[in-house]
């Protein structure tokens, strides 16, 4: 269920996407406002109208989300930063960019802009609701607007935290890089305080559930454990880019994949090839021409007594930009594709002819050389 994504509109160009796992958050945001939160600071309301304040309010805090996020990304774009879209999931936002800051000061305001904006958003509620007093508002609408104005600033100031990949952190990174002028050691310097803040989050956790706070002190370790992790990742993301920087998919082609004919019987596909060779997609050649793909999803179209009788022409479909990619492209779109489409070979083509095939394991391994003789 956790990872898979669904688009739900699109704003300013961005697109707004939700990982299911937010779900589960809304869900349990929605219960603890209408059953604990609006209850114990605005008395005697029904309980329908603590539900619908609590679905309000959890609504109230994706478009905050989303607010901050677009913030991020608004002055990405003004830098050149390219920003595939923005994605709400269970800990929260991100705007999800394809490549680093061009220097510390794009850094910098990116970085500062989120916070910013949360804060404007806060104390913007926060106006509203004291107007709101004067003009005789209903309860439920004050208690809503205040909840949003709250949670906007503790939100403003979690992130300014300095650790990174918080926004404090990329501010922080951003001081760093400007003094040295190396982007590397700023990140490692970053990443090594996210990390150490995301183990002290996992010891107050751990406290707070020995000490009879289990629900609170369970949700800390998870943010720890999130945070810890996400550093180490921005980290070893950084050093694939630069690592990567500049080198064409042609370096790390092999020039002789494996193809299969088209008037290869299915049962032959299967047992000469997907068996032998354990490979889910292969390329589909005829007097040197690419004629598309066949993948195991194809295969298993077909019912299995039916193998001998179709053919790979049958089951090929066109290569597509999911599973394919130019010889001149930038190795780290090629990388990025395999991550994002969770596979771990493209075809190579250059119009229709098939020039070759990138695998995970030999850019991997490349990395890995690079990483310990460059350092």
């Amino acid at each position: 269920m956790f990872g898979k994504r669904i688009t739900l509109f699109r704003l300013f160009g961005f697109e707004i996407r939700i990982d299911f796992s937010w779900l589960l958050i809304a869900l349990l945001i929605s219960w603890t406002l209408a059953k604990q939160t609006f209850p114990a600071y605005y008395q005697n309301q029904t309980a329908s109208t603590y539900w619908l304040m609590g679905i309000l309010g959890a609504m109230g805090l994706f478009a905050s989300i989303v607010f901050h996020e677009l913030a991020h990304s608004l002055v990405a774009r003004i830098f050149g930063i390219p920003m595939t879209g923005i994605t709400l999931f269970i800990f929260g936002g991100v705007s999800e960019m394809t490549k680093e800051p061009p220097s510390p000061k794009a850094e910098f305001f990116m970085a500062i802009a989120g916070p910013l904006s949360s804060i404007v958003l806060g104390l913007g509620l926060l106006m509203i609701q004291f107007l709101g007093k004067g003009f005789g508002w209903s309860v439920p609408l004050m208690g809503i607007l205040g909840y949003l104005g709250l949670i906007n600033l503790v939100l403003a100031g979690f992130n300014l935290l300095p650790a990174f990949p918080l926004d404090g952190g990329r501010v922080l990174r951003s001081v760093l890089w400007g003094m040295k002028d190396n982007i590397r050691w700023a990140t490692r310097i970053a990443s090594s305080i996210g990390s150490a803040f995301g183990l002290v989050l996992i010891l107050l956790g751990v406290l707070s559930v020995f000490m009879g706070s289990i629900v609170g002190g369970i949700w800390w370790v998870f943010i720890g454990m999130f945070l810890r992790s996400a550093s180490q990742m921005s980290y070893n993301q950084l050093v694939t880019r630069r690592s990567l920087e500049g080198e064409k998919v042609r370096r790390f082609m092999a020039s002789q994949p494996i193809s299969v004919d088209p008037a290869l019987p299915v049962k032959d596909l299967v047992e000469k090839f997907i068996y032998q060779f354990h490979f889910k997609m292969f390329p589909v050649v005829e007097n040197e021409h690419l004629l598309g793909c066949v993948n195991v999803n194809q295969v298993k179209s077909i019912p299995k007594e039916k193998w001998p009788i179709h053919t790979v022409r049958e089951l090929t479909q066109k290569c597509t930009k999911d599973n394919s990619i130019g010889p001149d492209e930038d190795a780290m779109k090629a990388l990025s594709l395999m991550n994002s489409n969770k596979i771990s070979r493209l075809l190579v083509i250059e119009g229709d002819k098939l020039l070759g095939l990138i695998s995970l394991k030999d850019m991997l391994e490349f990395l890995s050389l690079k990483i310990d003789l460059e350092g």
